[in-house]
């Protein structure tokens, strides 16, 4: 095997090693869960309303239906396995490298040349995070796009065909609904025409000789003046505009573009400065690399955005007058200009200074400016070729190197965004992200102490002070949380999720009116919020308003069908209205979508027994404990439905274990007591054990609970002690008098008989 097919395997067997260990890697809490790990309409997979959804959705601020196509196949192929997601980026990469290659080489002939500019492309760290990030699915099927717009391109430049011209027009069209990066596809095609298509008639021959194009003059197609291939190009440049308006709108709408107010433009161009400078020297020596690199804002010197400028056009005039006799200089440069510049940040799109994955296409510029530079540069030596292969082979194995120890850093959320924190200065999303990973984890004091972090860096970010009102919320702060909600809301009045979150803290404090109204604000602000309609629910439900309630929970639903939570609170709302047909079935929904729900298996089981449905109930109160064995409520309900099954045994057994669990529930002693005294069957009574139970009860309770001085009278009498029976029940008569309670009283006064004769209650 010689030639392209060795350097075709050679390519495959390189990147598989370096980028195999992705398959092992999860899915992160930035930008994953909104592409696919909590994305139901991409969970769904192809149907109708997927699909429909795809190309009518500004979601995550971008209008890309065939990258969220590409998310529900794999959703439809691999579930929520992220391996096989991440292979999924890995096998696009490797088919953008191999395309590259054979673009390269069959445009120059140039077989070591363009190998080399694959090997980097495929092998470079800053390359990682387009592969390794399944978010990032939009980089690599994009640019598999941009390689086949560049092949059908040349099929056309070599066989000028109208049919073939309008091929190359749908590719690049389906390629800018993968990913709005294309837009400069057109400058690069332009490109090409000068080399090394050599499609332009300003270029003599002895310029084509030097320029490093194997091809020659009899292999080129017919040159044409730049006007004429301006004009070629025009249809290309009308979609790309269509693309970029129908992008800007979606960003705008969804408030990704930063205002001019936060990023003034002389920042924004300083910037852009800056980071060009800082992708070279990165491409040469990649360190510090990270998911986020936070913007400097004003705190960037404007020395090193000049020095940057005066740099930038050093080398740009440099290439210009090396363009005649070495085109592969401008062209590389040019690319490389040119393509970074809808991601430069001149239009500024989210919170970041720069990207590794901005560099993704950009970078081949460089490349190609260096694959075919550097041999230039050692023509004549005597060994030249031996050394250029030495140092090329040693090049791409520390490349190997690097891009594998980058690739560990991506294994989860935790090792990703530590890495990030150990990388650079001030990152405050990165310390907000590990935040909602340690939360997630439930390490709510480890959580707090990030977000507060990131709050230190940058006192007016939205998204930590949210964060942290959510943690201190679950750690009982209501106050400190309501604080954090309210500085939201300082700082974006319009925010929904900042007035559902502030509901829930008032809600918290017994403040039900004003959470109400904070949550109407809410879905009025966003009204396809599901959560604040099912929170509103809960609201209205603690106050009674049922039928409001089922409305809030079912248009959650119509929202979400899949919401767990929605399905059983409209339950229980149903439940308490006797629905109890409908009540079952939403526990019942709720179930097939989270089948460790507890409330929703423990509600079902009350509902169930309600309906003489006693088996049914069994089973979900027990799958209610597996979930939770230490759960009292459940295994007090568990006890009354094995009592109405005349298993004393099992009733005692759940009492018992529930007040193992809760030592002080006075129902569960006061419960428990009444079996040990009274139970007609022998076997199961213990007077001693009953009025210990008892007497504890009522001491709880300040002896003020008329059931349980009933019960704790019955266990004086079934321990023999008589004459305290009578005393304590006839306190229970009295107090069941004056609560009105007369059926009590005279249950009560009937025992009181059995007690005068010296006689115990047993219930037959």
């Amino acid at each position: 095997m010689t030639g392209k097919p060795l350097i075709g395997l050679l390519l495959i067997v390189a990147t598989f090693g370096v980028f195999w260990q992705v398959r092992s890697h999860d899915f992160l809490n930035y930008d994953d869960d909104v592409y696919v790990s909590e994305n139901s309409q991409v969970q769904e997979g192809f149907t109708r309303e997927s699909v429909i959804w795809a190309f009518t959705s500004g979601y995550a601020s971008n209008w890309h239906p065939l990258t969220w196509l590409s998310h529900m196949l794999d959703c439809q192929l691999f579930g929520l396995n992220p391996g096989g997601h991440h292979l999924t980026n890995l096998m696009l990469h490797l088919a953008n490298t191999l395309l590259l290659f054979l673009l390269l080489n069959r445009m120059t002939s140039a077989l070591y040349r363009s190998a080399l500019v694959a090997a980097l492309f495929a092998l470079h760290p800053l390359h990682v995070e387009s592969v390794a990030w399944v978010a990032e699915r939009k980089d690599v099927l994009s640019t598999l796009f941009w390689m086949l717009t560049m092949w059908t391109y040349l099929l056309y430049v070599e066989h000028p065909r109208l049919g073939r011209y309008l091929f190359t027009l749908v590719v690049f069209t389906i390629g800018l609904m993968a990913k709005p990066m294309l837009v400069t596809l057109p400058c690069v095609l332009l490109l090409l025409d000068y080399w090394p298509l050599d499609r332009l008639a300003l270029r003599q021959p002895e310029d084509l000789i030097s320029s490093g194009s194997q091809k020659g003059l009899s292999s080129s197609p017919q040159r044409s003046f730049p006007l004429r291939l301006f004009w070629e190009k025009v249809p290309f440049f009308v979609l790309a505009a269509v693309s970029s308006a129908v992008t800007f709108l979606v960003q705008q709408s969804s408030g990704a573009l930063k205002s001019v107010e936060v990023f003034p433009l002389s920042i924004r161009i300083a910037n852009g400065l800056v980071s060009y400078v800082s992708y070279i020297y990165k491409m040469i020596w990649p360190q510090h690399l990270a998911v986020f690199y936070p913007h400097p804002g004003s705190s960037l010197p404007m020395w090193l955005a000049g020095a940057a400028g005066l740099l930038l056009l050093g080398i740009s005039v440099a290439v210009m007058r090396a363009g005649r006799r070495h085109p592969y200089l401008a062209v590389g440069w040019l690319w490389y200009l040119g393509t970074l510049v809808p991601v430069i940040g001149l239009v500024q799109v989210g919170l970041q200074a720069m990207a590794d994955r901005y560099t993704y296409v950009p970078l081949i510029g460089l490349f190609i400016m260096i694959a075919w530079g550097i041999p230039e540069l050692t023509r004549g030596w005597r060994y030249g070729r031996v050394v250029l292969r030495m140092a090329a082979g040693s090049l791409l194995a520390a490349l190997m190197v690097c891009t594998w120890m980058q690739l560990r850093h991506w294994r989860n959320n935790v090792t990703l965004f530590e890495h990030a924190l150990n990388t650079t200065t001030n990152n405050y999303l990165a310390h907000d992200s590990l935040g909602n990973t340690l939360a997630q984890q439930g390490k709510t004091g480890e959580a707090i102490g990030h977000y507060s972090a990131a709050l230190r860096i940058k006192p007016n970010f939205v998204n930590s002070h949210n964060n942290l009102g959510l943690a201190l919320l679950l750690r009982g702060d209501v106050e400190q949380a309501i604080a954090h909600f309210s500085a939201v809301l300082r700082y974006q009045s319009d925010s929904p999720e900042a007035h559902n979150n502030l509901g829930l803290a008032m809600a918290r404090q017994g403040y039900v009116d004003r959470a109400i109204d904070q949550y109407f604000t809410a879905v009025r602000l966003k009204p396809d919020y599901p959560q604040a309609h099912n929170n509103l629910g809960n609201a209205l439900a603690s106050q009674g308003r049922f039928d409001q309630a089922i409305s809030h929970y079912s248009e959650a639903l119509r929202i979400k069908p899949e919401n767990a939570e929605a399905h059983s609170n409209l339950a229980n709302v149903l439940a308490s209205k006797g629905r109890f047909k409908e009540a079952i079935d939403h526990y019942s929904q709720a179930l097939q979508i989270k089948p460790d729900n507890f409330e929703a298996h423990n509600n079902l089981g009350v509902v169930l027994a309600d309906q003489g449905k006693f088996d049914e109930a069994i089973e979900h109160y027990y799958e209610a404990l597996r979930i939770e064995p230490n759960n009292t409520i459940a295994h007090i309900q568990l006890a009354l439905v094995w009592l109405s099954q005349q298993r004393t045994d099992k009733a005692i057994e759940h009492y018992q274990k529930a007040l193992s669990f809760s030592p002080d529930s006075t129902v569960v002693l006061n419960n428990l007591a009444w079996i040990l005294a009274t139970h007609e069957n022998s076997s199961f009574r213990d007077g001693a054990r009953a009025v210990q139970l008892a007497e504890k009860a009522c001491t709880l309770s300040g002896y003020k609970n008329a059931i349980f001085l009933d019960t704790l009278a019955a266990a004086y009498a079934e321990a023999g002690r008589f004459h305290e029976a009578l005393q304590t029940a006839q306190k229970a008569s009295k107090l069941s008098v004056a609560e009105g309670r007369v059926e009590l009283a005279k249950e009560i006064e009937r025992r009181m008989q059995l007690y005068k004769a010296g006689k115990p209650f047993y219930e037959s």
